[in-house]
């Protein structure tokens, strides 16, 4: 029951002086998937926007991966936190993509069964605790990092089957902050939309009627 419109944000150019005014007039916000560090640090920049002002934010694969990043760098105080994708050499490497032995992880391409944690945005969203969605990524969460990211007010809402990859984090006292690994665009359809773009359209909604 909602007619959206769409405005289209360069990442690239957002900086900290000028986010309010890319983004201030908007009620929700995606930050898309991705590969390489182009417009990286503006997608950061837009995350915290919308952590801040409690804008809705729907965040997929890399966005959820930036939101990970900007959580630990601003909340947590972990300066220089990173991807190993984008600085090898990070102090803190919250987004890693290396295997067991050490060698950089193979695409992890496909269907993947995903456990979804009860009283969580994604559960109210999905209606059950085990969904499969669609993925397309190499780089995934550094677990070693888990604990202090939910000290902090971090949720990991959904895991894959083995425990090992974040597939769903959100955020505690905030109306829709919902990020996630997997590519929730490749199941939905227009008369049949998924159900966290809906609950994202929701909250967009709620945002414009308190305007």
């Amino acid at each position: 029951g909602a007619k959206v419109k769409i405005k289209w944000v360069e990442s690239g150019e957002i900086t900290r002086q000028n986010v309010s005014e890319k983004l201030g007039d908007v009620d929700g916000i995606i930050i898309p998937g991705g590969f390489g560090d182009r417009g990286v640090e503006g997608k950061i920049k837009a995350i915290q926007y919308a952590r801040e002002n409690k804008m809705p934010l729907l965040a997929i694969c890399l966005g959820m991966q930036c939101a990970v990043i900007e959580f630990t760098r601003n909340v947590c105080g972990m300066k220089g936190a990173h991807s190993t994708e984008f600085d090898s050499g990070t102090p803190y490497p919250v987004i890693f993509g290396e295997s067991e032995d050490g060698k950089e992880s193979p695409m992890r391409l496909g269907n993947y069964p995903c456990k979804i944690s009860p009283h969580t945005k994604a559960s109210a969203a999905y209606g059950k605790d085990l969904i499969e969605e669609r993925h397309r990524h190499r780089y995934i969460f550094n677990n070693k990092y888990k604990q202090q990211l939910e000290e902090a007010g971090m949720v990991f809402a959904s895991v894959s089957a083995n425990d090992q990859v974040v597939e769903i984090i959100e955020l505690k006292d905030h109306p829709w902050f919902v990020a996630t690994q997997f590519h929730p665009e490749f199941q939905s359809r227009p008369n049949r939309p998924h159900p966290l773009f809906l609950g994202l359209i929701n909250a967009a909604l709620q945002k414009s009627q308190q305007r």
